[in-house]
């Protein structure tokens, strides 16, 4: 099943079960999503592919939890949690995380494949690393661990 059937079959759960705040956040991440199919029309694409959808998703992740910082330093902590409640609707459609052993494993097998020895190499193994793992990898997180690597 697509994440776009996910997201309408989910919606019409919550909608039956009654509950408001799942079925907001997820007319959210729809109305999101068409926003996305209107924008990559002029590419010759009518609907984004689910690769697309993720990174959408992750940075609808990443602004909530701006925002949810910005709330807790506002001291509107009635705001924040519901950003933390769109938060969790969002993430549950995301593919799992690499946890740090695996995340640390990617990075030294890129540096392999790619033949990386310095530092002017990181955009060859930041870009073997997305081929590979884009979606259960966080690349804001893999970054640094790429240029460590690299600067040792």
């Amino acid at each position: 099943m697509s994440l776009r059937e996910q997201f309408t079959d989910q919606l019409k759960t919550s909608m039956k079960a009654g509950d408001a705040p799942r079925t907001s956040s997820l007319r959210m991440i729809l109305a999101k999503l068409k926003d996305t199919d209107i924008a990559s029309r002029p590419k010759g694409i009518d609907k984004v592919p689910d690769e697309e959808i993720v990174a959408m998703l992750r940075g609808m992740v990443k602004s909530r939890r701006e925002s949810v910082e910005m709330y807790t330093q506002g001291h509107r902590p009635e705001l924040a949690a519901k950003e933390e409640a769109e938060i969790a609707v969002i993430e549950s459609f995301l593919p799992s995380q690499m946890d740090a052993a695996a995340m640390e494993q990617a990075v030294a097998d890129a540096v392999a494949e790619t033949g990386a020895a310095s530092i002017k190499d990181m955009g060859k193994v930041m870009a073997a690393l997305k081929a590979k793992h884009a979606a259960s990898l966080d690349m804001a997180k893999a970054g640094p661990l790429v240029k460590a690597r690299l600067s040792a």
